[in-house]
């Protein structure tokens, strides 16, 4: 034994080779390397725990952390696989990546044997996310949406469009009256434009490289956003507004209403607990009365990478870390939607996880619409979109055709903007 370990040892170090035992086919011992960010809750690191120890041996989960802002974590993704990295297996992917990563060809394909499995009772909307091109290259792990939050001691009743929630505020006072959301030059901006252009009833793009953007309606998405950031019920820092500001902002009390994800819940609760008293959840506004919104959509998938060498043993993984139960468990520690439909009735997320608001949740995730992650040009065009759409508040007739060229130029690749 002790000659078969030095010679694999200086074989390794030779040709740079994983250590024994990580080979593919081996099935005994092997490391799976997972990169993903370091998620606070603790869940999926108890899920790879589990699984690990349910495969006997077979295969262990090692997490390499990734820096906490998406976009360094997509920068060093992309390093290591345009450099085909052989040491990532996982990928804790943003569901934005995945016409990046697939058309690069750094994403192994679902194998067809596995999808059934790995997709079930998923909710369309959320596996649309992990699709290049009719195909599937990511494994949903956990959604997010956005909700309405408001006050329910100021608000008899949730607005149902954006012009009820302002004149609702008009009622209420700008003292009291604020109104919470993202307009910050960043990824939180996109999200939002792209949740009213989708309200609205249109899309930006109609496949990886078209536009669509009907103008009637992306112009009233527009519009209605410039009321919003605009107006004055719009918190003072709404140009450098973010999550986390909002959460603060509705926190201090001056704010009624407030378009975020469900941690400001339990944030509320420990912070701010007369806030949290009254505080209420509901669908996200409309753009028109009696038209569905389209709620934004987040989330993690799981992709293999295709320069792995245990992609069997990843997805099998993969399998057994989004089995029900540790969906559950990955939302009862970080508050991360589940992204299959029917777990919604657990009653553990509907008493404990979401009190009063697990159907808004599901609803919300059901309806939401994607961003136009299938482009494989979805930086620069989140970046063009950010340049149109920024400072929110000052959009007028122009911004359309601003925001149109910009997108086009994006998708068409004519330089990083």
């Amino acid at each position: 034994m002790g000659r078969v370990w030095v010679a694999c040892l200086l074989s390794a170090l030779a040709l740079g080779l994983a250590a024994c035992g990580d080979d593919e086919g081996s099935g005994s011992g092997v490391t799976l390397r997972y990169f993903i960010f370091n998620e606070p809750g603790g869940g999926p690191q108890k899920a790879a725990a589990a699984c690990s120890k349910e495969s006997q041996g077979r295969y262990s989960i090692k997490f390499e952390y990734l820096p906490a802002r998406a976009d360094q974590q997509r920068e060093q993704l992309v390093r290591r696989l345009g450099a085909e990295d052989r040491t990532i297996d996982l990928i804790g992917m943003d569901i934005i990546w995945t016409g990046e990563f697939a058309n690069a060809g750094w994403l192994a394909e679902v194998p067809e044997e596995r999808r059934a499995a790995l997709t079930e009772n998923v909710f369309e909307s959320v596996l649309k996310t992990a699709q290049f091109e009719d195909k599937l290259y990511n494994v949903p792990a956990w959604s997010n949406t956005q909700l309405l939050w408001y006050r329910k001691d100021r608000v008899d009743k949730a607005p149902e469009t954006w012009d009820e929630m302002l004149e609702q505020a008009e009622k209420i006072g700008p003292d009291e009256g604020k109104i919470q959301v993202q307009a910050k030059k960043y990824e939180g901006l996109v999200v939002w434009a792209n949740a009213m252009i989708e309200s609205a009833g249109t899309q930006v793009l109609s496949g990886p490289e078209a536009l669509k953007l009907d103008e009637a309606p992306t112009k009233k998405a527009l519009e209605t956003m410039a009321k919003i950031a605009g107006g004055k019920f719009a918190a003072a820092n709404i140009d450098t507004s973010d999550e986390d500001t909002g959460r603060l902002g509705f926190e201090a009390g001056d704010s009624t209403f407030m378009i975020n994800y469900p941690f400001v819940f339990p944030s509320a609760k420990e912070n701010a607990p007369k806030v949290f008293e009254q505080m209420a959840a509901a669908k996200y506004p409309g753009i028109e009365a009696g038209e569905e919104s389209k709620p934004p959509l987040g989330g993690i998938n799981i992709g293999v990478s295709s320069y792995s060498k245990n992609k069997d043993l990843a997805f099998e993984a993969i399998e057994c870390m989004i089995k029900p139960e540790n969906q559950i468990e990955i939302a009862k520690t970080g508050g991360l939607p589940p992204v299959r439909e029917d777990l919604y009735e657990d009653a553990a997320l509907k008493d404990e996880i979401y009190p009063g608001f697990a159907d808004v949740i599901r609803e919300s995730i059901r309806d939401a619409a994607p961003r136009p992650s299938e482009s494989p040009a979805y930086q620069d065009l989140s970046l063009a979109m950010q340049d149109a759409l920024h400072p929110a508040g000052e959009l007028d007739a122009s911004a359309f055709d601003k925001l149109k060229e910009n997108i086009e130029k994006a998708i068409k690749r004519e330089g990083l903007l």
